[in-house]
């Protein structure tokens, strides 16, 4: 009977997450609301690039800043191979003609999967290094990957347009497809996470060096996570690409990896339904402080007495906001919203026995099951 119950709740955990995600791509739909729908398809994208970053920072323990750089890999390469060559001399016009990459041209949802995969293959030449580091180390190796990426992508105007944006990209992202996509991340993460190589990850996060000595092969459970990682952050900036139609280098630096870390973090990074959670409560509550900055902001332009409180304008607003918010989960709930837990049914009542897990402890020493 604990078995069968500790399955079910197992099973639950993904579909609980998807219907979420579903009810809201159909609550986005039925308003009809064209500023909601982007909202809500931005969103998505961002559940899937959280999702991503769990799958390596929440089994491995090790804080990466640098994720961005694949999802910029994933935007520009997935460009690379849907444009024509008519919509490649608008939207990346240094490109030399006899370019291999300049005649290819294939389906969107195609061009998104060598998206990922572009920012595979560099992710698992990369990571073959960086899996070896440990700690602060590994972190500040991340960023300087992020730094290093960033600069050659607005050096590099043959494939990227330098430091100018890139235009003309078809819009090929709807909110069906982003839904979609942030609903194969879930699973996805989840499957990983209950896998024997997340499994022995977690154990590694705990302690490398008892992990070690049982025979768990460190460096190659970080590898394949952070392959699997790079490559869904090449799909997410592939969507990204297609559904913003315009973007820079710029557009993939240190405010938008803020974000999505703030995600994860505010959310609890070791649990998928964490990642899933953190990134809905994050965007729902940016979008809502969006509005308020520029209904306060049109107040004061129009000299009304609510206007006039602030003798200034709202600048900012909402990234002071997220801010306030992750300093606060850090020193309240390092283990975030979910506290390491699965969203799961049936709920487990207060003070009864946990059922069976793959696994027991969660980042910075918070349970991954129920307490």
């Amino acid at each position: 009977m604990t078995d069968l119950r500790s399955l079910a709740s197992r099973i639950s955990t993904p579909l609980i997450l998807s219907g979420i995600v579903s009810l809201i791509a159909i609550i986005a739909w039925l308003r009809g609301d064209v500023v909601f729908e982007r909202v809500v398809t931005v969103m998505f994208i961002n559940v899937l690039l959280t999702v991503a970053l769990q799958v390596f920072m929440g089994n491995s323990g090790l804080g990466s800043f640098g994720q961005y750089a694949f999802v910029l890999i994933g935007a520009y390469s997935s460009i690379w191979f849907s444009l024509t060559p008519e919509q490649k001399n608008l939207a990346l016009p240094d490109m030399p003609e006899e370019w291999w990459l300049y005649s290819q041209h294939y389906p969107f949802q195609v061009a998104v999967v060598l998206g990922g995969v572009t920012a595979l293959i560099v992710g698992a030449v990369i990571g073959i290094a960086f899996v070896r580091l440990r700690g602060a180390s590994f972190t500040i190796a991340t960023f300087a990957f992020l730094i290093v990426v960033h600069s050659i992508a607005l050096q590099w105007r043959e494939v990227t347009r330098g430091s100018r944006t890139v235009i003309g990209i078809p819009k090929e992202t709807s909110l069906l497809i982003a839904a979609v996509w942030a609903i194969l991340a879930i699973l996805i993460g989840y499957a990983f996470k209950e896998s024997t190589i997340g499994l022995k990850l977690r154990a590694s996060r705990e302690d490398e060096d008892a992990a070690s000595s049982i025979g768990v092969n460190v460096r190659l459970m970080r590898w394949i996570s952070w392959c699997l990682s790079v490559f869904m952050c090449g799909v997410g900036g592939a969507l990204w690409a297609h559904f913003i139609q315009q973007f820079s280098p710029q557009q993939f630096y240190l405010s938008e990896t803020f974000l999505i870390v703030a995600m994860l973090v505010i959310g609890g990074s070791a649990s998928v339904s964490g990642a899933v959670v953190g990134a809905v409560s994050v965007a729902m509550v940016s979008e809502g402080m969006r509005q308020f900055e520029n209904s306060w902001n049109l107040a004061r332009q129009k000299g009304t007495s609510i206007g006039d409180i602030l003798p200034f304008q709202l600048v900012g607003f909402t990234e002071i906001v997220i801010a306030l918010a992750m300093i606060l989960v850090l020193v309240l709930r390092p283990s975030g919203i979910m506290g390491g837990r699965e969203l799961a049914w049936p709920l487990r009542r207060r003070g009864s026995p946990p059922a069976a897990s793959s696994e027991s402890v969660g980042m910075t020493g918070a349970t991954d099951t129920a307490s």
